[in-house]
């Protein structure tokens, strides 16, 4: 597939760190998506895609159209149609929060239909988009109608995640969240609080999760990796506490995940994110629907 993503002009950097355009076919049918800092929009402009939970109680989903995506706390798996034409956005951990109404909890491991929270905003995006145009012409559209949904004024709240979130960014999730409560002025529950409203989640929960995706990036499947010294590099205990991080964030060892990585190179163009990792055909399959 052909990637073409770029990080929109401000004031959406403060909010989205990339806004990307997939086409082509895809190498691989089925993705393993781990737990990344990114909630997630998506406009389908191809086949249908469909999205399995791994948690094996929640049915999985067909998407024609687009959907929302709040921030994950589990993996999940993406199947591409044959051949994929897609047009997300990466928001940063707190970076939906402005863009919808209602609290971003209820989007935690879910999806929902982008014209359930922008009511009749699709049809204006693939009318505007169209079927031949350019990777360049669908990034603008998308963006200008990020633009014209980001709210005026974010709330006091929302600067205080969107503040300390950035501390958390920074240091790969290794600055402790007390250290963020005491520099802010504020008590922990009441960050919490803040987090849980304008992210989805606890701000430890966020600090694991950016540690884990430092990690990912750190592994090069070119050369010997010693998972002790990048487990200390990451912010982790020892090598134990690292290796139940990738049994709970990809469902596999460090060491299946490595010989994935040997045998399924990142493609060359994509961005510098080594989350994903093709499911199909390696360890695990996914079960028909």
């Amino acid at each position: 597939m052909d990637y073409v993503g770029r990080v929109p002009a401000p004031p959406l950097d403060r909010f989205i760190d990339d806004i990307y355009c997939l086409t082509g076919v895809p190498s691989h049918r089925w993705m393993n998506v781990p737990p990344m800092p990114s909630a997630h929009l998506f406009v389908n402009l191809g086949g249908p895609v469909r999205l399995r939970d791994s948690d094996p109680s929640v049915p999985s989903a067909v998407f024609t159209d687009g959907w929302f995506m709040g921030i994950w706390t589990r993996r999940f798996l993406l199947e591409y149609p044959p051949r994929v034409r897609l047009v997300g956005a990466h928001f940063k951990p707190w970076g939906l929060s402005p863009f919808v109404d209602g609290p971003v909890t209820e989007l935690r491991d879910r999806w929902v239909p982008v014209d359930a929270v922008w009511p009749r905003a699709l049809d204006r995006i693939r009318n505007r988009v169209g079927d031949l145009a350019s990777a360049t012409r669908t990034l603008r559209v998308v963006e200008e109608e990020l633009r014209s949904r980001l709210a005026d004024a974010p709330s006091r709240g929302l600067r205080l995640v969107q503040r300390t979130g950035g501390r958390l960014e920074t240091s790969h999730g290794v600055v402790p969240v007390s250290a963020l409560a005491d520099a802010a002025g504020v008590s922990g529950n009441h960050l919490a609080t803040q987090f849980t409203s304008h992210v989805g989640i606890t701000p430890k929960r966020v600090a694991r999760i950016y540690r884990f995706a430092r990690l990912i990036v750190s592994v090069d499947a070119l050369r010997p990796v010693a998972w002790s010294e990048l487990a200390q590099e990451a912010g982790y205990f020892d090598q134990a506490h690292l290796s139940r991080e990738f049994r709970d964030f990809t469902g596999h060892t460090p060491a299946e995940y490595l010989a994935l990585r040997r045998r399924f190179p990142a493609e060359q163009g994509f961005p510098p994110d080594s989350g994903p990792m093709p499911a199909d055909g390696f360890f695990t399959s996914p079960a028909a629907p």
